[in-house]
C-alpha cells in the first residue's frame, strides 16, 4: 500500500513516515501544499494523510483541489484544531476522516487501515483469504494450512496487495508504485527478488501453488 503524507512539521512527518514504513507501507512525503497537490494528482495512492496548516496552499484547499480534479484518494486530515466546527468543515471539504493532534500512532494506523478497507470495497473485513491461505489485517498474522508464515513488513505488503487483487494480474510497475515510493528505479529487479522470497515462504512447501508469473506481464495470486 502506498501513502502520501503532506506535513510541514519535520518531526511529526518523520514520526509518521517511520511508523508507516515499519508497518509495511510505501510513503511519499511533501512539506507544502503545492507539491502535495501535484503528487496527489499525478501518482497513485491508496490513501493520503494531510495536515491543515501548510505553507502556501493549506490542507483544506489542497483537498478541495484534489476533489475538483477527480482525485478520489481517501484522505485523513491531521489538525491541531479541536472544535466540532473545524472537524465538520474538514469533512465537508472532502476528507474522509479527521484526527486531532497530538495523536497516538496506533490510532492513526488503525484509522488508515479502516479507510483503505472501505475504499477498496472490503468494508470492515479484518482478514483476507485465498484457498488455505489467510491473512489477518489486524494482527498481521499469515497462516497457510494451519501453519504460521512469518513475513517481514515488505513481504506482508506484497502479499496483501496480491490478495486484494485476487485473480487479477498486477504488473511490476504496479507493485513498485504501491510497495515502494515514486523515486524508486523502475529498472531494478527488487520486485522479482521480493516475489521469490514470498514464494519460498507461501508456496514452496505446498503442492498447490498460489503465486503465478504471467511472463511479460506480471504476477497473479489465484487457486490453480
Amino acid at each position: 500500500m502506498r501513502i502520501l503524507v503532506v506535513e510541514d512539521d519535520i518531526k511529526i512527518a518523520c514520526f509518521i513516515i517511520k511508523g508507516l514504513e515499519q508497518a509495511g507501507f510505501a510513503v511519499d512525503h511533501s512539506g507544502n501544499g503545492e507539491d502535495g497537490l501535484f503528487l496527489a494528482q499525478t501518482e497513485p495512492y491508496d490513501a493520503a494523510i494531510i495536515d491543515v496548516m501548510l505553507p502556501g496552499l493549506d490542507g483544506l484547499s489542497l483537498i478541495a483541489e484534489m476533489r475538483k480534479a477527480q482525485a478520489h484518494t481517501p484522505v485523513i486530515i491531521l489538525s491541531a484544531k479541536r472544535s466540532v466546527g473545524d472537524r465538520i468543515k474538514g469533512l465537508q471539504t472532502g476528507s474522509d476522516d479527521y484526527l486531532v493532534k497530538p495523536f497516538v500512532f496506533a490510532e492513526l494506523l488503525a484509522r488508515l487501515q479502516a479507510l483503505i478497507r472501505r475504499s477498496t470495497g472490503t468494508a470492515e473485513a479484518a482478514s483476507l483469504a485465498i484457498g488455505d491461505l489467510s491473512m489477518d489485517l489486524l494482527t498481521r498474522e499469515v497462516v497457510r494450512s494451519g501453519q504460521k508464515v512469518e513475513l517481514p513488513p515488505r513481504e506482508f505488503s506484497l502479499l496483501e496487495y496480491l490478495m486484494r487483487h485476487e485473480n487479477r494480474v498486477v504488473s511490476k510497475t504496479m507493485i513498485l508504485e504501491h510497495i515502494w515510493n515514486y523515486n524508486f528505479d523502475p529498472q531494478t529487479n527488487v520486485v522479482d527478488v521480493l516475489v521469490c522470497r514470498l514464494r519460498n515462504k507461501v508456496d514452496r512447501d505446498f503442492d498447490q501453488k498460489l503465486i503465478h508469473t504471467i511472463r511479460g506481464v506480471g504476477y497473479v495470486i489465484k487457486k490453480s
